[in-house]
Order: structure tokens, then sequence, then C-alpha cells
């Protein structure tokens, strides 16, 4: 899928073949979703936990390959690969998934005021997040919930997804694709793939994004702050 010099060769970190595991869970009620596991290569943890950004603020910032190192590099070429948009439209229902923009995010850490429940935005088709941490403490804080209700942290639809290393949702944006976590404050490394409407959306997004993270750069402590108390179940939009 991707050439770029590893130490791996040309195989790929992300090979949506992997999907095809029967432990694979799809599901269209009440929205459509996939969830999988062990989506990457065991031996390239180390090589992507040095390679991955290292971000002054929290949250969610604009891939720039100057960030990055090669292996996330590549990784995200593999995730952006139309075989990986047909893979997984095919399985949401949603046709010609490759046809749409796609704009990458990344995040390192998260603080508490992260996580609320929401859907994604109209501007979204379907978004991916590939998770990539190590380990994970002995809790639910932080941990990915699809919910059945905007305003129930605690209605899950199917078992919460811990964001260890090469875990994998997809999901169908929809009216009621609601989602979130419980408040938590720490390194929660993830890479999200969104399938957009247009390429202006992607623009918007974008200049969105670089503007986030220089205000987290200088103000960082002030955005810890304001979301430190926030209540499990809020809710925002997107």
């Amino acid at each position: 899928m991707t050439t770029l010099a590893t130490g791996f060769g040309s195989t790929a970190l992300f090979d949506p073949v992997r999907l095809d595991r029967p432990e694979t869970l799809v599901r269209s009620d009440p929205f459509c979703f996939l969830v999988a596991h062990d989506q990457l290569p065991a031996e390239a943890a180390g090589e992507l936990e040095h390679d991955f950004p290292k971000y002054a603020g929290a949250g969610f910032f604009p891939y720039d390959e100057k960030d990055c190192g090669p292996s996330v590099i590549r990784l995200v070429e593999d995730l952006i690969n139309p075989a990986v948009a047909s893979a997984v439209g095919t399985r949401l229902g949603i046709d010609n998934l490759g046809q749409y923009p796609t704009l990458v995010t990344l995040c390192r850490a998260l603080n508490k005021r992260h996580g609320t429940i929401h859907t994604d935005s109209r501007s979204k088709v379907a978004t991916a997040l590939l998770y990539l941490n190590a380990s994970w403490p002995d809790t639910s804080d932080g941990c990915l919930r699809f919910l059945s209700r905007v305003d129930d942290v605690e209605s899950l639809v199917a078992p919460e997804l811990k964001p260890l290393y090469g875990n994998f949702v997809v999901f169908k944006r929809a009216d009621n694709s609601f989602h979130g976590h419980l408040p938590f404050e720490g390194e929660r490394r993830v890479i999200q793939v969104a399938w957009l409407t247009s390429e202006e959306e992607k623009l918007r997004k974008t200049q969105r994004g670089r503007f986030s993270r220089l205000f987290k750069k200088l103000f960082g402590s002030l955005d810890r702050r304001w979301g430190a108390g926030r209540d499990k179940n809020a809710a925002h939009k997107d």
C-alpha cells in the first residue's frame, strides 16, 4: 500500500485485510459502526511511539508531516489509502467512501473537558479512530463509548473500548451517532481519519484546528481549567 522507508520494509502497517477477522464487530443499530482489535503489528509499537508528535497542548490537531517520524507518516498514508475507505465503506453501507476528502488529525493527550457526548458534525460522512497506547489504567475513564442517548454516558450500545494499541473503530455519522467517554486527563494517543462532504469543509476544519493548536500552546493551563469539573453526561455539538 505504501513504500515509505521505515524499519518494516514495504509491508503495510495498517492492512484492511485484518478487518476480515471473525471477532470484528459490525453493527447497524442504533447507527452503523465497526470495532476491531489488533489492527497493527506488535513489532511496530516502539517505532510508532517514538515517531508520534509531541504536541504542547491537549486535543486533536491537523496532521502535518513535519511533526511526525517516518513510521507515523507511513501509517497515515496507509489509513488514507482508497483500499481502507473501500473496506470500511462496504461494512458500513457507504457507497464509494473513497470519493470524499479525508482530514487526518492526531491527539497525544486530553484534559477533562474532552470526550463530551456528541454525534460529529454533518460535514463528516464517517470517522475512524486508531488508538496507539501501549497500556491503559484499570479505569473506564477515557474509554470510547458508543451510546443510545445524548444525555447518558452509561447508555452503552456496545462494550466500551480502551484506547489500546491497534484498537480501531469507524462509524457512519448520523443524527443519533452518539459517542463520548468519561473525563480523563493524560496521554491518549490516537489518529483520526474523517471523510468529509467537501474540500471547503476540510479547509475550514484544518484552519480551525491550527488556530486551536496555537491557542492551546499559549494558554494550555486555561484550557485545562475550563472543563476540569465537567459533568460526566455533558454533551456538545461538533
